[in-house]
């Protein structure tokens, strides 16, 4: 199946019976899934779903927790807590490193480019959060030209503009070309 077409209909004006809206999705929705979790899926780099991984999710889902306060979920903080302790013994950080944990590699994107952002307009003397970017002094951005979708959509989100990026050729396996890398700016 290339692709899924299903007429829902208009807008229904009362609630449906979610047993209904559960099989209607399975009957609908179960043939039109691709299977990418096996070891002969080569369509995309997609991540795979181990069984805990499924099971935590669920249990997640179930637990319908709002973490963005300690005291508005006590088990997601501790999750975090637990979890930015590994990564500082894992990796090595120093006690005083700092995590943000966000919904996949588009908004890890989107953070890290924001707080480089951030920190390059601090050194310029610019407040961007203050100030916004009207004026800010120019930020130079550099790619491989094997850039990932994502980072070209967070720099447009981030009003970096897509087409003012500098792209670097890469070799035959995807590193940037040395030679290519243009001279510093004064914005570090």
């Amino acid at each position: 199946m290339r692709g899924l077409r299903c007429s829902a209909g208009p807008l229904p004006e009362e609630p449906s019976d979610p047993k209904q809206v559960l099989a209607l999705l399975d009957d609908v929705g179960s043939p039109a899934t691709v299977a990418s979790t096996g070891g002969r899926y080569f369509g995309f780099v997609t991540g795979a779903t181990l069984p805990a991984t499924l099971a935590a999710n669920w249990m997640a889902g179930v637990w319908d927790q709002n973490s963005a306060m300690r005291v508005m979920s006590p088990v997601s903080a501790a999750l975090e807590d637990i979890t930015l302790g590994w990564l500082r013994d894992a990796l090595h950080l120093p006690p005083s490193t700092g995590v943000g944990f966000v919904t996949g590699a588009t908004m890890a994107n989107f953070t890290c480019l924001a707080a480089a952002r951030h920190a390059l307009l601090e050194r310029a003397g610019w407040n961007v959060e203050d100030n916004g970017l009207f004026g800010a002094p120019p930020l130079t951005v550099v790619v491989s030209d094997e850039v990932h979708v994502s980072v070209l959509k967070a720099l447009s989100m981030l009003g970096l503009g897509r087409s003012r990026v500098t792209r670097l050729a890469t070799d035959d396996q995807g590193r940037i070309k040395s030679d290519s890398l243009p001279p510093s700016t004064t914005a570090r």
